[in-house]
C-alpha cells in the first residue's frame, strides 16, 4: 500500500518592506506522514541566492516531483528552498535589488543588523544542524559551467566523499580565500553543518540535461544518507582537482566578440584552439586563444562580447 507524505510550505523569514510589500523566504518540507518511518535525517536543498541563477528552480521542482511520485520511499526530511533571494529572482537581478549587494557575501549575518544581515542570520539559523546542505548555483550570464562541486580546501576531508555521490563531472578543491568567508557554504561548514556548492549551466537559463543530472545525484545522496529508499541511477565518478596549479584560466587579450571553437567538456591538447576574438567592424581575427597545457575544458564563455581581461574559459590541467 502506498504511504503518504506531509508537504508543508512555510516562511522561514518574513520582513516588511516599503509600500506594503513583504520579503518572504519560503521552504517546502517533505517528510513521511508516519513518524515511525522518519529517520529524522535532514537534507536541505538551497538555491536562488543569486537571482539570475535559475537552474536550481528546475532541480527543486524535479526533486519534489520524484518524491511525490513515490512517497513510500521517503524515510527522512527533505527541506527545499527554491528562492533564498526572492527579490532578486522576481526582478531578474543577481544581487538583492535596491541594495546593490551580493547576498552570498553577507553570511553569517546578524540578528540585530540591517534587513539583509537579518535575512542572512535567519537562513543560517534555519539550515544549521542539517545532515547535509546542498547550495545550488548556475554560473552568471557570461559563462557556462559543466556540473561541478566547488570545495574550500579547509573542508575537503569531509566534503569530497560526499561530492563523489552527487553525479557531477568535476570536483574543484580550491584554496581558501578571505572573500569566501562570507558565503553561505563557508559559514555553515565552519560551524559543523556539511555544505556542498554545486555549479551547473549558465545564468538566466535552464539546462534541462544538467538539472536532471544533478537531481539524479541528489536522489543518490539522499539514499546514502538514509532519507530515500527508492531506486536510484548509477552516478558518474567525478574528476577531483585539488592541486594549487591544476586549473588554467583563459582571459581575453583584446576586446571584441568571442567565438568559441572548442566544445565544452572536451579534452584538448597543448596548442589547440579554444576560440577566437573577432572584430565585427573590420572582419579581422584579433586574437586566437589556444591552450598552453593538455586538459579538459570545464568552463566556456557563453556571452560573446568581451573586454580585455574578460574570462573566456577554464581548463582542468591533466
Amino acid at each position: 500500500m502506498s504511504q503518504e507524505i506531509l508537504s508543508e510550505i512555510s516562511s522561514i523569514c518574513h520582513v516588511k518592506l516599503p509600500i506594503g510589500e513583504t520579503l518572504d523566504v519560503k521552504k517546502n518540507r517533505l517528510q513521511p506522514s508516519d513518524s515511525t518511518r522518519n529517520s529524522k535525517k535532514r537534507i536541505c536543498i538551497v538555491t536562488g541566492i543569486h537571482g539570475d541563477e535559475l537552474e536550481g528552480q528546475y532541480i527543486c521542482y524535479e526533486v519534489i516531483r520524484r518524491i511525490k511520485e513515490h512517497p513510500q520511499y521517503l524515510t527522512g526530511i527533505v527541506d527545499v528552498y527554491p528562492a533564498m533571494n526572492p527579490l532578486g529572482i522576481d526582478s531578474v537581478t543577481r544581487g538583492i535589488p535596491g541594495f546593490d549587494l551580493d547576498m552570498n557575501r553577507i553570511f553569517p549575518g546578524s540578528k540585530n543588523g540591517a534587513m539583509t544581515e537579518y535575512v542572512a542570520h535567519k537562513i543560517i539559523e534555519e539550515l544549521s544542524g542539517a545532515d547535509l546542505v546542498v547550495d545550488i548555483h548556475a554560473s552568471n550570464i557570461y559563462l557556462t559551467e559543466i556540473p561541478q562541486i566547488r570545495i574550500n580546501e579547509l573542508s575537503k576531508d569531509t566534503l569530497v566523499p560526499l561530492a563523489r555521490r552527487m553525479n557531477v563531472d568535476f570536483v574543484w578543491v580550491h584554496a581558501s580565500s578571505t572573500v569566501l568567508e562570507s558565503t553561505l557554504a563557508y559559514s555553515l561548514n565552519s560551524t559543523g553543518t556539511p555544505t556542498l556548492v554545486v555549479e551547473a549551466g549558465v545564468g538566466m537559463r535552464i539546462t534541462k540535461a544538467y538539472c536532471e543530472q544533478v537531481t539524479d545525484g541528489l536522489m543518490n545522496t539522499m539514499k546514502e544518507l538514509g532519507i530515500w529508499q527508492g531506486e536510484v541511477k548509477p552516478v558518474r565518478e567525478p574528476v577531483v582537482e585539488d592541486r594549487e596549479d591544476g586549473v588554467v584560466f583563459f582571459n581575453a587579450p583584446k576586446a571584441g566578440v568571442f567565438v568559441p571553437v572548442a566544445k565544452h567538456w572536451t579534452r584538448l591538447c597543448k596548442g589547440e584552439a579554444v576560440g577566437q576574438i573577432v572584430n565585427p567592424l573590420t572582419g579581422e581575427i584579433l586574437s586566437e586563444i589556444t591552450t598552453p597545457e593538455d586538459g579538459i575544458l570545464f568552463t566556456i564563455r557563453e556571452y560573446p562580447i568581451v573586454d580585455e581581461g574578460s574570462l573566456v574559459g577554464r581548463l582542468y590541467k591533466e
